[in-house]
Protein backbone atom coordinates (compact mmCIF):
# COMPACT_ATOMS: atom_id res chain seq x y z
CA UNK A 1 0.00 0.00 0.00
CA UNK A 2 3.04 2.39 0.66
CA UNK A 3 4.10 1.70 -2.38
CA UNK A 4 0.88 3.70 -4.33
CA UNK A 5 -1.71 1.59 -6.25
CA UNK A 6 -1.28 0.97 -10.04
CA UNK A 7 -3.16 3.31 -12.19
CA UNK A 8 -5.67 0.22 -13.33
CA UNK A 9 -6.19 -1.37 -10.24
CA UNK A 10 -8.38 -1.89 -7.41
CA UNK A 11 -7.52 -2.18 -3.86
CA UNK A 12 -9.72 -3.45 -0.95
CA UNK A 13 -9.00 -1.50 1.74
CA UNK A 14 -11.52 -3.11 4.03
CA UNK A 15 -15.32 -4.22 5.10
CA UNK A 16 -17.45 -6.97 6.48
CA UNK A 17 -16.07 -9.65 4.09
CA UNK A 18 -13.98 -11.22 6.23
CA UNK A 19 -12.66 -13.50 3.63
CA UNK A 20 -10.55 -10.73 2.03
CA UNK A 21 -7.47 -9.47 3.94
CA UNK A 22 -7.68 -5.58 4.25
CA UNK A 23 -4.90 -4.02 1.76
CA UNK A 24 -5.62 -6.76 -1.13
CA UNK A 25 -4.79 -5.43 -4.37
CA UNK A 26 -6.37 -6.65 -7.71
CA UNK A 27 -8.89 -5.87 -10.25
CA UNK A 28 -12.22 -4.79 -10.80
CA UNK A 29 -14.26 -5.22 -13.51
CA UNK A 30 -17.67 -3.65 -14.49
CA UNK A 31 -18.02 -5.56 -18.00
CA UNK A 32 -20.88 -8.21 -16.56
CA UNK A 33 -24.18 -6.46 -16.93
CA UNK A 34 -25.16 -8.50 -13.52
CA UNK A 35 -22.55 -8.30 -11.15
CA UNK A 36 -19.60 -6.21 -10.20
CA UNK A 37 -16.48 -8.06 -9.57
CA UNK A 38 -12.96 -7.95 -7.66
CA UNK A 39 -10.59 -10.33 -8.48
CA UNK A 40 -7.75 -11.03 -6.54
CA UNK A 41 -4.95 -13.57 -6.28
CA UNK A 42 -6.36 -15.80 -3.91
CA UNK A 43 -9.98 -15.59 -5.59
CA UNK A 44 -12.72 -13.07 -6.12
CA UNK A 45 -15.69 -11.12 -5.26
CA UNK A 46 -18.93 -10.40 -7.00
CA UNK A 47 -21.71 -8.06 -5.53
CA UNK A 48 -24.70 -8.56 -8.02
CA UNK A 49 -25.95 -5.24 -8.69
CA UNK A 50 -29.26 -5.26 -8.26
CA UNK A 51 -28.01 -6.16 -4.82
CA UNK A 52 -26.39 -2.53 -3.96
CA UNK A 53 -28.37 -0.17 -2.01
CA UNK A 54 -25.61 2.59 -1.39
CA UNK A 55 -22.71 3.88 -3.60
CA UNK A 56 -20.36 6.59 -1.94
CA UNK A 57 -16.66 8.10 -3.80
CA UNK A 58 -14.71 10.41 -2.64
CA UNK A 59 -11.01 11.24 -1.21
CA UNK A 60 -11.45 9.57 1.90
CA UNK A 61 -12.53 6.08 2.83
CA UNK A 62 -16.62 5.73 3.45
CA UNK A 63 -18.27 7.19 6.59
CA UNK A 64 -21.09 5.00 6.32
CA UNK A 65 -19.52 1.56 6.54
CA UNK A 66 -19.81 1.77 10.26
CA UNK A 67 -16.55 0.21 10.67
CA UNK A 68 -12.83 1.88 11.17
CA UNK A 69 -10.58 1.91 8.65
CA UNK A 70 -7.07 2.74 9.79
CA UNK A 71 -4.83 3.98 7.17
CA UNK A 72 -1.03 3.76 8.14
CA UNK A 73 0.47 6.92 9.19
CA UNK A 74 3.38 6.70 6.12
CA UNK A 75 -0.44 6.84 3.71
CA UNK A 76 -1.81 9.48 5.68
CA UNK A 77 1.59 11.77 4.86
CA UNK A 78 1.22 10.76 0.95
CA UNK A 79 0.50 13.80 -0.88
CA UNK A 80 -1.21 11.77 -3.86
CA UNK A 81 -4.51 11.65 -4.42
CA UNK A 82 -7.00 8.61 -3.46
CA UNK A 83 -10.09 7.38 -5.03
CA UNK A 84 -12.18 5.76 -2.31
CA UNK A 85 -15.49 3.64 -3.39
CA UNK A 86 -17.38 2.19 -0.81
CA UNK A 87 -20.32 0.11 -1.88
CA UNK A 88 -23.04 -1.51 0.95
CA UNK A 89 -24.78 -4.19 -0.62
CA UNK A 90 -26.91 -7.29 0.26
CA UNK A 91 -25.45 -10.55 0.45
CA UNK A 92 -27.21 -13.57 -0.57
CA UNK A 93 -28.33 -14.30 2.84
CA UNK A 94 -29.99 -11.19 3.03
CA UNK A 95 -27.06 -9.88 5.08
CA UNK A 96 -26.06 -6.07 4.60
CA UNK A 97 -22.42 -6.22 3.90
CA UNK A 98 -19.64 -2.83 2.95
CA UNK A 99 -16.59 -2.24 1.35
CA UNK A 100 -14.40 0.13 0.78
CA UNK A 101 -12.37 -0.01 -2.32
CA UNK A 102 -9.81 2.00 -3.64
CA UNK A 103 -9.63 2.43 -7.13
CA UNK A 104 -6.40 3.61 -9.48
CA UNK A 105 -7.04 7.16 -10.95
CA UNK A 106 -7.38 5.71 -14.77
CA UNK A 107 -10.53 3.48 -13.90
CA UNK A 108 -12.20 6.10 -11.79
CA UNK A 109 -14.72 7.70 -13.80
CA UNK A 110 -15.64 4.54 -16.01
CA UNK A 111 -15.65 2.69 -12.79
CA UNK A 112 -18.81 5.04 -11.43
CA UNK A 113 -20.19 5.84 -14.44
CA UNK A 114 -21.01 1.97 -15.39
CA UNK A 115 -21.92 0.87 -11.66
CA UNK A 116 -24.25 3.57 -11.69
CA UNK A 117 -25.86 2.64 -14.98
CA UNK A 118 -25.63 -1.36 -14.12
CA UNK A 119 -26.81 -0.78 -10.70
CA UNK A 120 -30.14 1.85 -10.81
CA UNK A 121 -28.28 3.25 -8.04
CA UNK A 122 -26.51 7.17 -7.84
CA UNK A 123 -23.16 7.65 -6.36
CA UNK A 124 -23.54 10.09 -3.49
CA UNK A 125 -20.23 12.20 -3.33
CA UNK A 126 -18.77 13.00 0.17
CA UNK A 127 -18.12 16.52 -1.47
CA UNK A 128 -17.74 18.64 -4.39
CA UNK A 129 -14.24 17.74 -5.25
CA UNK A 130 -15.14 14.14 -5.10
CA UNK A 131 -18.25 15.09 -7.73
CA UNK A 132 -15.49 17.26 -9.55
CA UNK A 133 -13.03 13.63 -9.66
CA UNK A 134 -15.41 11.43 -10.31
CA UNK A 135 -17.29 13.36 -12.84
CA UNK A 136 -14.54 15.26 -14.76
CA UNK A 137 -16.43 18.19 -14.80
Amino acid sequence: AIAGLGSRNTMYMGGTVTAIKDETEGKSSTADEKVFTFEYKAGKLDIPYQRINELEYGQKAGRRVGLAIVLTPLALLSKKRRHFLTINYLDENDKQQAVVFELGKDIVRTTLAAIQAHSGRKVEFQDEEARKSGLGN
